[in-house]
């Protein structure tokens, strides 16, 4: 059984990539150049998957992106057409939304069914401030990253700076509303300012930094402010985040060294899956050996054998049904 900590499902979807065919099918007919898909429903079920956290991951306007969105009015509309996608997918027996630890648990305990996706907010540009936020948690919102690049809220990955005013006001209100908070792409001026704020904080994708160099990926004593708020951090399938230098190539062997390294600072209990297939890259930059989603579970032979279920999923069941 595996549990992901981030998949961008929606996001893909509405990039004319049909989850719901099979791996060769949407191969066959996929708009997304350059990066072959690896990531379906079909998929999900053949690696074990049954529970993930499924983004809702509103693209900012770049050079790369020139169709992303300028301000708080477009990152809404991405957000709430991929909160429709989840929504439809539901109704169409696709997947299960789940809302709150009970959930979690009595899907997992129940007879296998579709993937329970727990809803995890990438990049907070779609709030429109802090007063807005009990509106996405009532649309099922159960996590939030302030932060991928900088953001209204935050400084991000490739973009230092700390907690804006308006994300202090946001950090306190989930705090208050006990909403979880993805330190994932938060630079470190604006992790601090979170931590000093104490929300409830995990890393749904986020590789070491003392491995791969960069403001991406999390410090030792991040991984330890973690730790302290009992927290869990999933480890990401791309190259270039898990071996230094790297484009395509890292090994399966690579990435066991940033569970290791997570292990010797924090201990087993706190690592996790957190693969992001399809977030943005596809089988040509995934380690070798894991050309599709079916595939990852070979991560798993790398580890040590008593640590195994708990990386694979039982941290992450811990943490959900304890804290969602």
């Amino acid at each position: 059984m595996l549990i992901d900590g981030h998949l961008d499902l929606a996001y893909n979807a509405l990039n004319g990539r049909d989850l719901t065919l099979p791996l060769d099918g949407l191969r066959a007919v996929d708009p997304v150049e350059g990066q072959t898909a690896t990531t379906t429903f079909s998929e999900m079920r053949a690696a074990g998957l049954r529970v993930c956290f499924g983004t809702l991951f509103a693209l900012p306007r770049t050079p790369d992106s020139p169709t992303g969105y300028t301000d708080h009015v477009g990152a809404r509309a991405q957000a709430l057409a991929q909160l429709d996608v989840y929504r439809r997918w539901e109704d169409g027996g696709h997947i299960r939304l789940l809302r709150s630890g009970a959930e979690v648990r009595a899907h997992l305990e129940g007879p296998d069914g579709p993937p329970g996706v727990v809803l995890l907010m990438e990049g907070a540009d779609p709030l429109r401030d802090a007063d807005d936020l009990p509106f996405w948690v009532d649309a099922g919102v159960r996590l939030i990253g302030p932060a991928w690049g900088a953001t209204r809220y935050a400084g991000g990955t490739g973009a230092p700076g700390g907690l804006t005013e308006a994300g202090r006001a946001l950090v306190t209100a989930m705090r208050d509303l006990n909403i979880a908070l993805d330190a994932s792409h938060l630079d470190d001026a604006a992790f601090w300012d979170v931590a000093e704020i104490g929300p409830r904080m995990i890393a749904s994708h986020s590789n070491a930094r003392a491995l791969v160099p960069g403001n991406r990926h999390l410090s030792d004593e991040m991984v330890r402010a973690i730790a302290r708020q009992d927290g869990v951090i999933g480890l990401v399938f791309l190259s270039a985040f898990i071996r230094d230098g790297a484009t395509h190539g890292a090994t399966l062997e690579d990435l066991a060294a940033h569970a290791r390294h997570y292990a010797e600072l924090v201990g087993w209990d706190r690592v996790a899956l957190g693969s992001d297939m399809d977030g943005g890259f596809g089988a040509e930059k995934t380690p070798v050996g894991v050309g599709s989603y079916r595939d990852l579970p070979r991560f798993l032979d790398r580890l040590p054998a008593e640590h195994r279920a708990g990386v694979a999923s039982d941290n992450w069941r811990r943490w959900l049904t304890t804290y969602l």
